[in-house]
């Protein structure tokens, strides 16, 4: 019997999934044992949607509950994700796009409702990253859902509303602040009465009138400011939809605040942009709230009204919204034109700190889409969407570095590429100690990207029309060179000095324990970016030379005994190494011992540089002992690795009671050149996993990433219970997006300087073979690793979890305490 068969034949096929509610009207539950698990067949995910949960005494620590869509090749079923497997999608091991094996479900029915009830997947396995299955099938959606005989009436399970009834609406799988769903429109209610324009109220008459008991009279005004939209629902809230966005409306005499509400989000958000003339009726005034944040308006000249904001609502009173088709907006309305305040790359250190400001450029890198959680939040744990942009303007050397945070506008923020023009606007000034000033994002920031210009009010800016004309004067082949997507990267470069914070909510970098760090990374959710830092000493240091970076499958705290570690290659066992290897490795001991004699003669006599093939000292993990030696794998040949460790360490290592294995460097960690040809894979690969399957997430395989080779660093904690390894990748080339800003004060290569400066000296201008051999050798730079010995240090650690199993540990810079 096939259950995967594809859709394209004719042939009834039994259907995996029919089968299983067909049993599930007879029984209540089903549950596989392991031998009927094995035997299985697998279902694939096409959709994984989000809501907020109702509040569960069985899970009282659940924020949200999802709904997971599955196929088995014949038919669809939307079913309930039993909160126990929440986790799986936090780390995004359960994904669209992957086949899984259901061990155990049951068929809910919802007894407040007639003719509803849905199947709830109680226990899975996940089977395959990528499905087998999907390949196989030529179109989803033409598949028909699965229903429960009786329930045929039942429309709650191929629309798009939670299996959950008391919820109306889905989120975004990965943050809040995206209008996700059917329910939001894009385009306004189509009302074209005939308005009133001689009986309105000005701007600068609303306090008056909030203090008097006159009911105001409408407005008419034009929006110069849209905010992203801010989702506040909570656990036990009855609000349908707790959806609050903020707009600042001008007229020709002042501008003023206007808040839109709840249901009137879905109806009006999307449709609502700047520049767009409003006639609003039944608007409710109320005293603003002083704690939000404001755009920087000051450029406008007119007045700025902001005690009191103008509230539109669904009900009591319901608010009557009227958008102004632009054919049938009159001068004599004297409605102020939407200004900008670009700022050029070459005034950007002039800027004040935190100071407002507009941009344009031609983007050159853009990196992964990562999150970080949301400080402060009373309510559900809420994460942010957030990711690193260069773009330059032709006025410096330098680019806009820029932190964009999610603005409600996803297919823009996930649509910007190297090579397409991005204007952001309400960008806040950074100017921060040891890196170049940088812009983030606020609440106001609006993005557009190439293909999403068209009818901005910015188009006839003199600055935009000056990047234009620059812009034509480049050579696409050569300005490709420089172009970059995805991989590590973090901004602004760390200080020159550790400071230690003296709160939870200082902005410096945290100082944990080893044990504290294990614990933020058995926590971390997917693509969720930290920066912390440890003290303790390096006992041992790697160097994994590799021509590319292979796909890898997860670096892990895993059983001493185990020799697998996922990383981008493996160490050869001089067991399994021929007497030719051995002999070329005899060589190349020699030869960086005597690079240490002659390098360094200061060094303390006990430190070892030495080539992969010698055996290692057992270690411990978890409290399990290993040998240290490594297995080779056929498909690491040509791949070599030199190796420091200190005197003690062999002995120490027997002694740890835990260490933390996260010396890998993924495929995700490394940036790829942007090609056009690789567009479609590439962005694909940077953003965030999505919530839907479809056929293009199968169809472009992802180009290589080339990586001459990176450091795996082994740090002890100061109590010499814990350790931790975690890569090392410096920056070798000044094209390179990490060397953005980055201070390039010359040092001697030693293992310290570089780990505390970040980079190689000198950096080469340009990726090539000229550039790689005027740099330092590996082999020397180990050679000098002897002064890593009892050396008190403080590591610098950006760890971010890259779904699954994988976790990327990676040292951005290390501090020597003196």
């Amino acid at each position: 019997m096939d259950d995967t068969s594809s859709t394209a034949t004719c042939i009834p096929r039994p259907s995996f999934l029919r089968r299983t509610l067909e049993q599930l009207s007879t029984r209540q539950y089903l549950k596989l044992s392991e031998e009927e698990e094995e035997a299985a067949a697998s279902v694939a995910v096409i959709a994984l949607q989000r809501y907020l949960c109702e509040q569960n005494e069985g899970h009282p620590c659940e924020s949200y509950s999802y709904d997971v869509t599955v196929t088995d090749g014949v038919c669809r079923a939307k079913c309930s994700l039993h909160p126990s497997l929440n986790h799986l999608v936090h780390t995004n091991s359960l994904r669209t796009g992957s086949d899984i094996i259901i061990a155990q479900c049951s068929f809910v029915y919802n007894e407040r409702f007639l003719g509803h009830g849905y199947i709830s997947v109680e226990k899975l396995r996940c089977a395959s990253a990528k499905s087998a299955l999907l390949s196989r099938i030529r179109d989803v959606s033409s598949l028909p859902v699965l229903v429960m005989s009786g329930m045929e009436r039942s429309t709650l399970l191929q629309s798009d509303v939670p299996l959950v009834l008391s919820r109306k609406h889905y989120l975004s799988l990965w943050n809040n602040e995206y209008p996700e769903g059917d329910v939001w429109s894009s385009a306004p209610p189509s009302r074209h009465p005939l308005l009133d324009v001689n009986r309105i109220s000005l701007i600068n008459s609303l306090e008056s009138a909030f203090r008097g008991t006159c009911k105001p009279l409408p407005l008419l005004v034009k929006i110069i400011q849209k905010s992203r939209l801010r989702y506040y629902g909570k656990l036990g809230s009855k609000i349908d939809f707790p959806y609050q966005a903020y707009f600042e409306v001008a007229d020709q005499s002042g501008t003023m605040s206007l808040v839109l509400w709840n249901e009137l989000c879905p109806q009006f958000y999307n449709s609502l942009s700047v520049g767009t003339v409003l006639h609003l009726q039944n608007y409710a005034l109320k005293r603003s709230y002083s704690n939000r944040s404001r755009p920087q308006m000051d450029h406008y000249g007119i007045k700025m009204f902001t005690s009191i904001e103008i509230c539109l609502n669904a009900r009591n009173p319901a608010s009557i919204i009227t958008v102004v088709p632009p054919k049938d907006v009159q001068p004599q309305w004297s409605l102020p034109d939407v200004s900008y305040r670009f700022a050029t790359r070459s005034k950007m250190e002039t800027l004040a700190n935190k100071s407002a400001c507009d941009v344009i450029g031609l983007v050159t890198f853009v990196g992964r889409v990562e999150r970080i959680k949301s400080k402060g939040n009373t309510g559900p744990e809420k994460y942010w969407s957030f990711r690193w942009v260069h773009a330059v303007d032709g006025t410096s050397e330098h680019p806009f570095v820029m932190e964009l945070f999610s603005s409600s506008q996803p297919e823009i923020f996930g649509s910007i590429c190297p090579m397409s023009y991005l204007v952001c606007t309400q960008m806040r000034v950074c100017q921060v100690e040891g890196s170049l000033a940088y812009l983030t994002s606020s609440c106001e920031t609006e993005m557009f990207v190439t293909g999403y210009h068209k009818g901005q009010p910015y188009k006839n800016d003199p600055t935009v029309m000056n990047l234009m004309q620059w812009a034509k004067t480049l050579k696409d082949k050569a300005f490709l060179r420089k172009t970059a997507v995805g991989g590590h990267y973090c901004y602004p470069h760390a200080p020159r000095t550790f400071i230690h914070p003296v709160a939870e909510t200082s902005e410096q970098v945290p100082l944990v324990s080893v044990s504290d760090l294990k614990k933020e990374l058995e926590t971390l959710q997917y693509r969720e970016h930290k920066k912390l830092a440890i003290q303790g000493q390096i006992t041992a240091v790697r160097y994994v030379k590799r021509s590319s970076v292979t796909e890898s499958q997860g670096a892990k705290e895993v059983p001493a005994e185990s020799t697998s570690e996922h990383v981008v290659s493996e160490v050869p066992d001089a067991t399994l190494a021929s007497a030719e290897q051995m002999s070329v490795n005899k060589k190349r001991t020699m030869k960086t011992r005597n690079l240490e004699q002659s390098s360094a003669s200061s060094m303390p006599a006990k430190r070892r540089a030495r080539s992969t093939e010698q055996r290692q000292g057992p270690q411990t993990d978890e409290g399990d002992s290993q040998s240290g030696q490594q297995r080779v794998q056929p498909q690491n040949k040509g791949c070599n690795v030199l190796t420091w460790e200190s005197s003690g360490w062999s002995r120490q290592q027997q002694e740890v009671s835990s260490r933390l294995r996260h010396g890998a460097l993924h495929q995700d960690s490394v940036s790829r050149r942007f090609t056009s040809d690789d567009k479609s894979a590439l962005l694909r690969w940077s953003d965030l996993h999505p919530m839907r399957w479809t056929a293009e997430q199968s169809a472009d395989a992802l180009p290589t990433a080339v990586c001459p080779g990176y450091y795996q660093v082994t740090i002890l904690g100061m109590n010499k219970q814990m350790a931790v390894d975690a890569a090392f990748l410096p920056v070798a080339h000044s094209n390179e997006p990490r060397a953005a800003g980055l201070p390039q004060g010359r040092h001697d290569n030693t293992m310290l300087s570089c780990l505390s400066s970040g980079f190689l000296c000198p950096l080469g201008a340009i990726a090539s073979a000229h550039s790689e051999a005027s740099h330092p050798r590996p082999e020397d730079i180990i050679a000098t690793a002897g002064e890593l010995e009892d050396a008190h240090l403080v590591c610098v650690l950006d760890i971010c979890h890259l779904g699954g199993e994988e976790v990327e540990v990676l040292i951005s810079k290390v501090y020597k305490v003196t």
